[in-house]
């Protein structure tokens, strides 16, 4: 936790200290990155809006998600808006970065904030960011108003102001009423009490292999994500298009849009594959265990 809001704390910081562009500059610097492909220009564009991301990030903090993590978050979709902005469009950078911040954010707290996935469909976001507000606003107006509603009533109520059906917005009232529960937890307040894990039938004769399997995976994408950090912009997007994304790039077309050579992006490939190595190595992590 201390590490963490440290993090936070320095971001802030380096946000605070961030230069605000005016119009001609902004635009000179998109312009700079979509037709000449220059970083320099990226980075400077990214860094001068960094305390919209910290902003946008901070009405988020009650969503039970680190600072920190919002923040990376928050960073990842203003990189995002600066990669596919387009300056002749008439729009200012922070109007089209919002959208995509915004987005990254409720993502990353929707994906966080159960251990249940709590939903994905536009209705079910609308729901899971507005449910609390509208609930409580009608639960006040029936008390003002001297009447009582059952929770199928307020369903009812809240499915017509957020715009949703109600199945799902008696799905989401389920779903957020209480948090989860860990198996671990002791089904009676005796120290000799089973936990509720002990209840679950494992089909599997191997469950305890797959357990820890799953475990060292787990460790392994955490270590692999911090040693990322170590490098530097342009070598963390070749590795995310080329081995993290869903349709993994080709050099060619990553050439093509960088600037470069097919063969000089395989050397980049290869360079912060190395510094990757290197890191991780130094953290206790070996190569064997990254190809088990």
């Amino acid at each position: 936790m201390t590490i963490q809001t440290s993090e936070a704390t320095t971001m802030i910081r380096q946000a605070m200290k961030a230069e605000m562009l005016d119009v001609e500059t902004e635009q000179a610097l998109a312009r700079a990155w979509r037709d000449e492909r220059d970083h320099q220009a990226l980075h400077r564009l990214i860094r001068a809006y960094m305390r919209l991301a910290v902003s946008m990030a901070g009405k988020f903090k009650r969503a039970g998600v680190s600072q920190s993590d919002l923040i990376q978050e928050a960073m990842l979709g203003l990189m995002k808006a600066a990669d596919r902005f387009d300056p002749d469009r008439g729009v200012r950078f922070s109007t089209y970065a919002v959208w995509w911040i915004k987005a990254g954010l409720q993502d990353h707290v929707m994906r966080n904030w159960s251990i249940v996935r709590t939903g994905s469909t536009t209705s079910q976001k609308s729901l899971f960011f507005n449910l609390n507000r509208v609930k409580a606003q009608i639960e006040r107006e029936a008390m003002a108003h001297g009447e009582e509603m059952d929770s199928y009533q307020v369903a009812e109520k809240i499915a017509s102001e957020i715009g949703v059906s109600l199945s799902d917005a008696q799905m989401m009232m389920g779903r957020m009423s209480g948090s989860d529960m860990s198996l671990n937890a002791r089904q009676s307040q005796e120290e000799e009490g089973r936990e509720w894990q002990d209840l679950l039938e494992d089909e599997n004769a191997e469950g305890a292999e797959v357990v820890e399997k799953r475990r060292s995976q787990s460790f392994l994408r955490k270590e692999i994500v911090e040693a990322m950090k170590d490098l530097s912009f342009r070598e963390r997007y070749i590795l995310s298009e080329r081995s993290l994304a869903e349709a993994p790039r080709t050099l060619a077309s990553l050439g093509e849009e960088i600037g470069l050579s097919k063969e000089r992006v395989r050397q980049l490939e290869a360079a912060a594959f190395q510094k990757m190595r290197r890191t991780l190595e130094a953290r206790g992590v070996g190569v064997h265990d990254l190809v088990s």
